[in-house]
């Protein structure tokens, strides 16, 4: 039986001042790296195939001390790279909410219809990231380490447990959270979702889906 672990990198100083990310190379914070070792040891637990992860440092960092614990090393991939914002990329949350009305209130609405000025589409992100799941389930037999974005682990969500996009926001990720599916018989299985347990010694609030 196959194993997808779909993990959300650390918090990043830009999660906190809810700034859009995207492909911008933020590192982790502080606390994104003492939540990266906390889910390295809590995934040191279970044997471990396998480590993707998004290009991105925030996502390569979590990855790698992920790896660390099993001997492995990162294979990175471009197809589990955060989603491309194009111009919102570096705004701040209430800066994209008082200069892009319209195109927020569709993001938050119908976010399967909008493409992003100059960036991508939530099925851009669905197509490239279900080619590596579709790798993955190839190539081993079990358990699989994804590191990921919020958008792009969300998207994986709703497409393995098979939904469209319009459900992207009935799916909250925390940084560091982590869902795990089992494929079986041709079918992804949801058996864990936003698992943040292992992050109680460093969280001093609730963690923000953002």
């Amino acid at each position: 039986m196959i194993e997808i672990i779909l993990a959300r990198h650390g918090e990043t100083d830009w999660n906190v001042a809810e700034v859009f990310r995207g492909r911008i190379d933020v590192e982790l914070n502080e606390t994104g790296v003492k939540q990266a070792e906390l889910l390295g040891g809590y995934l040191s637990e279970i044997k471990i195939d396998a480590v993707y992860s998004s290009p991105l440092k925030r996502a390569l960092k979590t990855a790698e001390v992920i790896a660390g614990h099993h001997a492995l090393k990162v294979n990175i991939v471009h197809g589990l790279i955060d989603f491309d914002y194009g111009e919102w990329q570096g705004l701040s949350h209430q800066e994209v909410k008082e200069k892009y009305k319209a195109l927020y209130a569709d993001w938050i609405g119908r976010p399967e219809q909008l493409k992003m000025p100059d960036g991508e589409r939530l099925e851009d992100v669905r197509k490239r990231a279900m080619v590596v799941v579709n790798d993955v389930i190839k190539k081993y037999d079990g358990a699989v380490v994804l590191v990921s974005h919020r958008v792009v682990n969300k998207v994986l969500i709703c497409a393995l447990l098979g939904l469209d996009n319009s459900h992207f926001w009935n799916v909250k990720l925390d940084t560091c959270g982590i869902s795990n599916f089992s494929y079986e018989g041709g079918r992804f299985i949801l058996t864990k979702h936003n698992d943040t347990s292992y992050l109680k010694p460093v969280q001093e609030a609730p963690l923000i889906d953002f």
